[in-house]
Order: C-alpha cells, then sequence, then structure tokens
C-alpha cells in the first residue's frame, strides 16, 4: 500500500497543478464601452462576478476611439457603443460575431451648468444658446467623432442654433471629459448624456433636449469575432437580461 501511495502521489500532485490552466479560467472578458457607462457597466460587471464569474476587465473611451482600438487588433471580448453607426462600421468589417448584436439601452440628451453658477434654459427651436454661452465656451464630445457630440451638432442643427455657437466649443475627447469642463467651471455649459449628469454632482441639469431634435440614443452591444473568452457571450447575456436592464435603469438608463 505504501508502495502505491508513493507511486501515485506525484502523479495526483502533477494532475492538482495543471487544473487551474487547463480547466478555471482566471480572466473574465475584456470589454470595450462607451465612457457614459462607467458607474452603470461597473456595477453590472459586478453583479456578474457576484454569480461565480470572473470579474469582466472594462475599458471605457469614446465609442469612436473604441471602434478604431477594435479596427487595429485590440484584443477585445465585447463591444459596447454609445451609438448604431460606429458598431455598424466595426461589424461592417467582419469584426462583430454573427448574431449577438442586440440595442439595448436609450438615453436622454441634455444642456448642463456648473451647480455653482445654475441655468435654466427653454430648449426650443432658435433659443438663445450663445448668448447663455455669454464669453465661454460649449462643453460637447468631439461633433467630428464622438456619439454625445454628434447627437449634440445633430439637435442644435434641427432647432437652428448651431451656426450661432459652432465657433465656440470645447470639443471634448469623450462626453466625461466635456463633463468635467462643465463641473470644475471651465466651461458655463455642456452638453451630454442625462445619465451623465447624474453621476456628476457639480453640475445641474439646465435643459432636456426634446426626443424629436436628434436620433434616437441607442446603446447596442455585440461579441467581438476575434474573442476567446469563454465567459464574453455569457456575460453578453447577462447584459441584456432583465436582471441586467434593472441595474443600467438604477443608473437613469432606458431599456429596449
Amino acid at each position: 500500500m505504501l508502495r502505491l501511495r508513493a507511486l501515485f502521489l506525484p502523479i495526483l500532485l502533477l494532475l492538482a497543478s495543471l487544473w487551474t490552466p487547463a480547466f478555471a479560467q482566471s480572466e473574465g472578458p475584456l470589454v470595450l464601452a462607451a465612457a457614459s457607462l462607467q458607474e452603470a457597466m461597473n456595477a453590472a460587471a459586478d453583479g456578474w462576478a457576484a454569480k461565480g464569474h470572473p470579474r469582466p476587465k472594462i475599458s471605457f473611451a469614446a465609442s469612436s476611439a473604441l471602434a478604431r482600438q477594435i479596427e487595429a487588433g485590440a484584443p477585445a471580448d465585447v463591444f459596447v457603443s454609445a451609438d448604431e453607426p460606429w458598431m455598424d462600421e466595426v461589424q461592417a468589417k467582419g469584426l462583430v460575431r454573427k448574431g449577438t448584436r442586440v440595442s439595448f439601452l436609450t438615453n436622454d440628451l441634455v444642456i448642463v451648468a456648473p451647480k455653482s453658477k445654475p441655468q435654466r434654459i427653454a430648449i426650443k427651436p432658435g433659443f438663445p444658446l450663445a448668448r447663455a454661452l455669454g464669453n465661454g465656451r460649449l462643453a460637447v464630445g468631439d461633433p467630428a467623432a464622438v456619439p454625445a457630440g454628434i447627437y449634440a451638432k445633430q439637435a442644435l442643427t434641427k432647432l437652428g442654433v448651431w451656426d450661432s455657437v459652432k465657433d465656440n466649443l470645447a470639443p471634448a475627447e469623450n462626453v466625461r471629459a466635456a463633463l468635467a469642463l462643465v463641473g470644475r467651471g471651465a466651461a458655463p455649459l455642456g452638453i451630454v448624456y442625462a445619465t451623465d449628469a447624474r453621476a456628476e454632482p457639480a453640475v445641474v441639469v439646465a435643459g432636456v433636449f426634446p426626443a424629436n431634435s436628434h436620433p434616437p440614443i441607442s446603446y447596442p452591444v455585440a461579441v467581438l469575432t476575434a474573442s476567446r473568452n469563454r465567459d464574453a457571450e455569457g456575460f453578453r447575456r447577462y447584459l441584456i437580461s432583465a436582471e441586467g436592464k434593472a441595474v443600467f435603469r438604477k443608473f437613469g438608463f432606458g431599456t429596449k
């Protein structure tokens, strides 16, 4: 018996040492998520981890920047965009796994002001935005690429006030950077999502854009073709489940 134990003990120890890398995945999926999702996505990742899964790693930036990273070969697993066009571009290049794209969140567009210098603005056709800015600049996500900035330009154009402020912008690399400019008083007004305003105690909402002044704000999620993480699809399913959507609603998002 002692000889048998001496013979099999090294084998058992070897199998034990091989178990972790062979059968357990210690790293969660890498999720590239729009900057406006920071608090909500982190809460969703915590909820997923509480079920016994490795917590997803999340990288936040403008959807435009994330799309460029994916196109450049970033080893990511899941993409959540703040608009449909950037997901369209990634999908058109064959980088989205077939059958995984779902649009699941909505948002509103608002004007914010520093809490220390609040304003109330009635947003309607021809409203005096330039006068409300005074000598300051309007903080927005870069209208050439960042979804929040694109929505802002579309809304201001439809309302007939874009030309009055287009030369007085403070374009930022993402919506949270625009929010920060207003929060610290570097800009008297900014255009962000309603959920961003809710997340920043240093700003107040000055006005809400009519829903018909811009295309619907829609957040799609998809697993990327290059993903090899076995939890990527499971986490995507969790995000679009009733439980996952409930997490986002706590942070002010609408759900589909």
